[in-house]
């Protein structure tokens, strides 16, 4: 592990009397956005136990998702959750976290990870693409400096984080034996479910919490998800995302060049629908 962790950013380093409430303030799609990462990372740490628990024995594993995973994360959750303090005060964000918590803590077992320790591994190089990209996409969708600081450094991390899961998958890779086939299942099906149950059940309490009259109206849901779908997808970067989410399947370049058109198009279609 040496050499791979360099010093870790403070949220002392984030100078939150810097924002331009002007170019944030009345921006409600940027609110929902920023406003919903900052759940699902706050309650990062459930993932984290459950992780914890699948790889017990490893301990270069467990160590690194605990003494360097899980407290970035959790970091990720309070920088996020402190800027939303700053642009909308208003807002009741414990109120509405307890309630989010509370629904989010039952999508988090145990017997929903991959049947295998590497598959596990490359789920996980799949949520981290997805998290990379949302941030690169946030930083590139907004003027304000304060916001398009953290959400660059967030998206560094989650690369990062990337890097230390792929390590791992090829470890486990070998020791499985796994082949291209089941890696690619996974890939399929972890990247459909990106855009499932976690970022549904952030939006359904952000919109309870900040417009409770709203809070049933299933379509008026659907419509705020599909523009901050947009946001993200009109501001990716789709080679780098397109790069991270091919590497577990370490193809020939021949190979790479052949099917990166279908997996670009499946991407685009699925990935940030």
């Amino acid at each position: 592990m040496a050499g791979l962790e360099a010093e870790h950013w403070k949220i002392e380093d984030l100078d939150f009397s810097r924002i331009a409430l002007d170019k944030v303030r009345l921006d409600e799609n940027l609110f929902y956005l920023v406003t919903s990462a900052s759940f699902i990372e706050s309650g990062s740490d459930l993932y984290t136990h459950n992780l914890v628990d699948f790889f017990r024995g490893d301990d270069e594993v467990t160590d690194w998702l605990s003494n360097h995973w899980e407290p970035e994360e959790l970091q990720h959750g309070q920088a996020l959750r402190a800027y939303v303090r700053h642009v909308w005060p208003e807002f009741e964000w414990d109120t509405a976290y307890r309630g989010f918590l509370e629904e989010y803590a039952t999508y988090c077992k145990v017997e929903l990870l991959a049947p295998t320790r590497a598959l596990e591994m490359t789920a996980r190089c799949v949520v981290e693409t997805g998290t990379a990209t949302y941030y690169r996409a946030m930083a590139r969708a907004t003027d304000e400096p304060v916001l398009h600081d953290l959400a660059t450094r967030i998206a560094t991390d989650e690369v990062n984080h990337y890097k230390h899961f792929y390590r791992f998958f090829r470890r486990y890779r070998e020791q499985e034996k796994l082949s291209r086939f089941r890696v690619i299942g996974t890939i399929g099906r972890r990247t459909l479910e990106l855009k499932s149950e976690d970022a549904d059940c952030a939006i359904r309490h952000v919109v309870k919490a900040r417009a409770p009259h709203r809070a049933d109206d299933t379509a008026y849901v659907q419509q705020l998800s599909a523009r901050m779908n947009s946001t993200i997808r009109t501001n990716l970067s789709a080679g780098s995302t397109l790069k991270m989410l091919m590497r577990p399947l370490e193809l020939p370049a021949r190979v790479q060049t052949v099917i990166q058109y279908p997996i670009k198009q499946f991407m685009q279609h699925v990935f940030l629908r």
